[in-house]
C-alpha cells in the first residue's frame, strides 16, 4: 500500500470531512459533546468541518493520506491537523507577529462559524455547555503542562477511515510532523479521547502520558477523560 502524505487541497475537503465523520462516529468525546443523537445534524456538522478544514489549510498544518495504487487514488484515507508552535501557544503569543496571526485566525474561524450557525439555524446538536466545560478543562491542562516557552506542535486531530486502520497510516501522518519537530528541537503535544488502544500506540511514537483530563457536566454525568501526552524531541542522526 504506497501511502502518500500530502498537504490538504481544496479538492480534498469533502473526502477529509467524510473521513473525520466516519472515524469519530463512535468516539467518546463526540458522543459526549453531541449527547442527544436525535438532534445531531450531519449536514450541519459537515458544514462546520468544511469551515475548519479551510481554516486549517490557511493557518495550520493539514495533511491527508491517500493510497495512490488503487482505482481511487484521490480518496482520503486519513487526516491530520497540527497547530504550529506560534498558534498552539494560545495563552501567551511571544511576538507581535504571533499575536496578530492568532487574532486574525481566531476571528476568521469565529466569523465562518457564525455564518454556519445562521444558515443552519443552530449548532446541529452540539451541547454548547459541554463544549465550554471541555475548553475550560483543556485550558487548565495546557496551562499546567506547557512549560516550554518556545511552544509545542499540537496534534489537534489525527484520524483514519475505519476500513484503513491498522495499516500504519496514522503513524505516517504523525511522523511527518514529529520529524520536523525533531529537527527544530521542539516538543509535541496531543490529547487522546481514548486510553486504549490509543495511549500505547502514541507511546510507541515517543509520547508519554502526562495528565488525565476529566470533563464532567454535573454530578449525574459520568463524564469523559482525555489523555494529555507530550513528546520530547528525538535525536536526529544522519543516515
Amino acid at each position: 500500500m504506497p501511502i502518500q502524505i500530502t498537504v490538504m487541497r481544496e479538492s480534498d475537503i469533502e473526502g477529509a470531512v467524510t473521513c473525520i465523520q466516519e472515524a469519530f462516529a463512535d468516539d467518546p468525546y463526540s458522543r459526549w459533546i453531541f449527547d442527544t443523537p436525535s438532534t445531531f445534524n450531519p449536514s450541519r456538522n459537515r458544514a462546520s468541518l468544511r469551515t475548519r478544514c479551510r481554516w486549517g489549510m490557511r493557518y495550520a498544518i493539514f495533511h491527508v493520506a491517500k493510497d495512490t495504487s488503487t482505482s481511487t487514488p484521490d480518496r482520503v484515507l486519513g487526516v491530520a491537523c497540527w497547530l504550529a508552535p506560534n498558534l498552539a501557544t494560545l495563552a501567551a503569543p511571544t511576538t507581535w507577529s504571533d499575536w496578530f496571526t492568532l487574532q486574525i485566525s481566531s476571528w476568521s474561524l469565529w466569523s465562518y462559524q457564525v455564518l454556519t450557525n445562521t444558515w443552519y439555524l443552530g449548532r446541529g446538536g452540539l451541547n454548547v455547555r459541554r463544549y465550554w466545560i471541555w475548553k475550560a478543562a483543556q485550558a487548565s491542562a495546557q496551562s499546567s503542562l506547557w512549560d516550554d516557552a518556545r511552544g509545542y506542535y499540537f496534534c489537534n486531530i489525527v484520524t483514519v477511515l475505519p476500513e484503513a486502520q491498522g495499516k500504519g497510516i496514522g503513524r505516517m501522518m504523525v511522523d511527518t510532523v514529529t520529524a520536523v519537530a525533531d529537527r527544530e528541537g521542539r516538543e509535541c503535544y496531543l490529547e487522546s479521547s481514548r486510553d486504549k488502544p490509543n495511549v500505547p500506540i502514541y507511546e510507541k511514537m515517543g509520547f508519554r502520558l502526562c495528565k488525565e483530563m476529566e470533563c464532567r457536566d454535573g454530578a449525574q454525568d459520568p463524564g469523559i477523560s482525555l489523555y494529555c501526552m507530550k513528546r520530547s524531541p528525538q535525536l536526529v542522526t544522519n543516515q
